[in-house]
């Protein structure tokens, strides 16, 4: 392990200063179950690690506006254990609850869920974020089963890992990030990019940046949301396949929905055509089929991972059939 500076600032601004404005300088530490093994692996070598642990405004959950805010801090266990959360928002419980280890319960964060680094072997190998070895991608040609069939036409082909995107981008939810140039808020969905050359992230967060909060908007505990997911096992694990979807009814009818897949891209990748076979229809077994049919349209598979097709399908259908009961 390469040694690093280490500071606990108490407070945002005190934190924000301490960042760096080049990626690989500085780390933030909040839960640390992905980050301490980076730092142990050499995948991270920041110079100085700065604890947020102590800031006490990254561990609320309100409202404002009509909106529901969750400090990025907040535990998966102190999310699941919430009076009101895990029944206003089923789709991000059931993501939730597929964290199954306690301690990682315990211990990992909302925030650091959405911010970890992919689990992609050759990156975690020390070949970097696009596997690139002598100018050439190691993935198409090496061991692929675990790698994207969406968003693979340029270099990147590892899989987003967070298990809480795709359900808040499917219910619509905006992180607020804070930096040295002031406060800004986006979308989850633009949280995440594809990189398309080496040096660049697969987060559109700014190295001086922190994740601050989730802000979920006003409404959506009103649209029927569920999340599925396709497992090796049911021990801690990380899906091969995932799907969440949120609804918005009109009686018998759906009048809008959002589909999101996770696990298959380098970010959360939204359909918008089982989108579009949704809408207007009554939500059945055969509808729900023909948009797990449209989810998977324009998949590349690689040599080794064309059964995540039918992965996807199968997740979105029963994701679908699963907001029907809720």
């Amino acid at each position: 392990m390469q040694a690093f500076a280490y500071a606990s600032p108490s407070s945002l601004n005190e934190a924000v200063a301490l960042l760096d404005a080049q990626w690989g300088r500085t780390a933030i530490l909040a839960g640390g179950t992905d980050l301490l093994s980076l730092i142990k692996d050499d995948g991270d070598d920041s110079m100085r690690l700065v604890n947020i642990k102590k800031i006490a405004e990254l561990r609320r959950i309100g409202g404002e506006g009509g909106a529901t805010q969750i400090g990025s801090l907040v535990t998966f266990d102190e999310f699941l254990t919430h009076s009101t959360l895990p029944k206003r928002f089923p789709a991000l419980a059931m993501a939730a609850e597929g964290v199954s280890s306690p301690q990682m319960r315990n211990m990992g964060t909302v925030g650091g869920d959405l911010l970890q680094r992919p689990r992609c072997w050759y990156y975690r190998g020390g070949y970097g974020l696009l596997a690139m070895n002598k100018g050439k991608s190691l993935v198409p040609g090496g061991d692929n089963r675990y790698h994207a069939i969406f968003g693979n036409d340029g270099p990147a082909y590892f899989v987003s890992p967070s298990s809480l995107a795709p359900p808040l981008v499917a219910l619509g939810a905006k992180v607020t990030l804070h930096g040295s140039s002031g406060r800004r808020e986006i979308p989850v969905e633009e949280l995440f990019v594809i990189p398309k050359a080496d040096g660049q992230r697969e987060h559109s967060i700014r190295p001086n940046e922190i994740l601050t909060e989730i802000s979920i908007p006003a409404g959506a505990e009103q649209w029927r949301s569920s999340t599925y997911e396709v497992r090796e096992k049911m021990a801690l694990d990380w899906p091969l396949a995932t799907a969440s979807v949120a609804l918005k009814m009109d009686g018998g009818t759906i009048r809008e929905a959002r589909v999101v897949l996770g696990h298959v891209a380098p970010t959360p990748w939204r359909s918008r055509a089982a989108e579009q076979a949704l809408e207007g229809k009554s939500l059945d077994e055969s509808t729900a089929a023909a948009a797990g049919e449209a989810a998977t349209q324009g998949a590349k598979p690689l040599s080794d991972n064309g059964y995540k097709v039918q992965l996807a399908r199968v997740a979105v259908k029963r994701a679908l059939l699963q907001a029907k009961e809720a």
